[in-house]
């Protein structure tokens, strides 16, 4: 196939697309599409030059230099029919229409990318009539790579290179989906649900917090109560939806983190919901109730005022609305309040005062506050430590970073930074370990 061919192709085969049209939308295919127009068309050395150069600019702002990396990464992790389709079914179910679909789109990605950046300026500078300094100009412009290189899920990456035959690895495919699920869902274990211009919607967490639940030190028995109810959940059977009361700074919050980290491999994703858009909850259930993941919605630091009602949806999906929960979602929430709404003590005094203003049913407001907490499953307590667990955390996490240091001054300087700092917690203690950790390593360079 000579070159004029081979870009032709490369262009209509894009063209051709059905599974992954959307991809004719991606900033970075349709930027490498109208440099290809421009080989088949206008080209001069001016619009060559620039298309390129907007095409690999477009590239190296998503931090890749290959486009095979670029373009598996997007068979991967767009959301498709197929991928749908394969999150819940078998590759024998796959109806024969979809199958041959998404061969021919495999195919056409695969012919799309097997041009190298050195064919397409040769051919520009052979038949775009450029002038010796022109030509000059277009073989020193930088070249993207032409291999896999990204470790993520090596064993399907390594079956998209130029050797191998993409429409033939549809099986390989439909098994990622299978495991991993689709688009975002496959390619973040960490979300965020945000409002953009007044609309909600989910945003992947590029670089969730790394802590592991063999980093946090103390609070064993609250937080094995989480885990086992986080595994029940994992393994297909009915869980609690859990409220992680207690005092500030005492690794509610870090319980729940860690989690991703410990089970995302068995399909665990969190969604963090900011308390404001509660009122979204019910839209954030229907996006992800069909999905082969299994989703904690993280509420942080939840509380309400004694004249806030935004807790109503929250409260319908923990128990008593229209629209059931869905079997592959728990909330869990932290809060530093116990039943999470204000109470007045004016309001308690409506019980049995005879004021005309007092409120004639004050027990039941009283008790519409009190339900919400009660309709968590599970309510773990992490309580401010007293002196001595609070030293056996600073110990726990000094040994974890290694630092050999007397006891005795350990516990003299952790008990002198509680009083100067926020007072006993696991948070404190982290944050003198933190300072104590860069005090030593910078005596110890001034010593060298």
């Amino acid at each position: 196939m000579n070159m004029e061919t081979k870009i032709k192709t490369a262009k209509s085969s894009l063209e051709t697309l059905i599974v992954f049209r959307s991809l004719l939308a991606d900033p970075v295919i349709e930027k490498y599409y109208v440099l290809l127009e421009v080989l088949t068309d206008k080209l001069s050395a001016s619009n060559f030059n620039r298309r390129y150069s907007e095409f690999f600019a477009a590239l190296l702002e998503r931090q890749q230099v290959s486009l095979l990396d670029y373009l598996s990464e997007k068979i991967l992790f767009t959301e498709t029919a197929f991928s749908r389709f394969c999150a819940g079914k078998t590759v024998k179910e796959i109806n024969p229409e979809l199958r041959r679909a998404v061969e021919h789109d495999l195919e056409a990605l695969q012919k799309a990318a097997a041009l190298t950046p050195q064919e397409i300026k040769e051919y520009a500078i052979s038949c775009g009539g450029f002038t010796a300094g022109e030509a000059n100009l277009v073989r020193k412009l930088p070249a993207w790579r032409m291999e896999i290189s990204l470790p993520l899920e090596p064993v399907v990456r390594q079956k998209f290179t130029l050797q191998s035959n993409w429409a033939k690895q549809l099986e390989a495919l439909a098994a990622f989906y299978r495991h991993h699920g689709s688009g975002l869902f496959a390619r973040y274990r960490g979300f965020l649900w945000e409002r953009v211009d007044g609309k909600g919607q989910l945003v992947g967490i590029e670089y969730p917090d790394p802590i592991r639940l063999q980093d946090l030190i103390g609070y064993e028995k609250p937080r094995q109560v989480v885990i086992d109810n986080t595994l029940k959940f994992l393994q297909g059977y009915i869980a609690n939806n859990v409220l992680l009361y207690g005092d500030r700074g005492t690794g509610k919050s870090s319980t729940v983190k860690a989690l991703l980290n410990e089970y995302a491999h068995l399909g665990l994703r969190i969604i963090e919901l900011p308390q404001p858009y509660l009122a979204d909850l019910p839209q954030v259930l229907r996006q992800i109730k069909n999905k082969p993941q299994k989703f904690i919605i993280f509420i942080d630091d939840l509380a309400f005022a004694d004249t806030e009602e935004t807790y109503t949806p929250l409260k319908a999906v923990l128990e008593g609305g229209l629209e059931s929960r869905p079997r592959n979602v728990v909330i869990y929430a932290t809060s530093n309040r116990r039943h999470l709404i204000k109470e007045r003590f004016s309001e308690r005094a409506g019980l049995f005062a005879d004021n005309a203003e007092d409120e004639v049913r004050a027990a039941e407001t009283i008790q519409e506050k009190l339900s919400l907490a009660d309709r968590f499953g599970i309510t773990v307590t992490f309580l401010t430590p007293n002196q001595e667990k609070y030293l056996e955390i600073v110990e726990g996490l000094a040994a974890q970073r290694g630092l050999k240091i007397e006891r005795e001054f350990l516990h003299r300087e952790a008990l002198r930074w509680e009083m100067k700092q926020n007072g006993r917690s696991p948070r404190t203690a982290r944050q003198f370990i933190d300072w104590l950790a860069a005090n030593l390593t910078q005596r110890a360079r001034q010593n060298v």
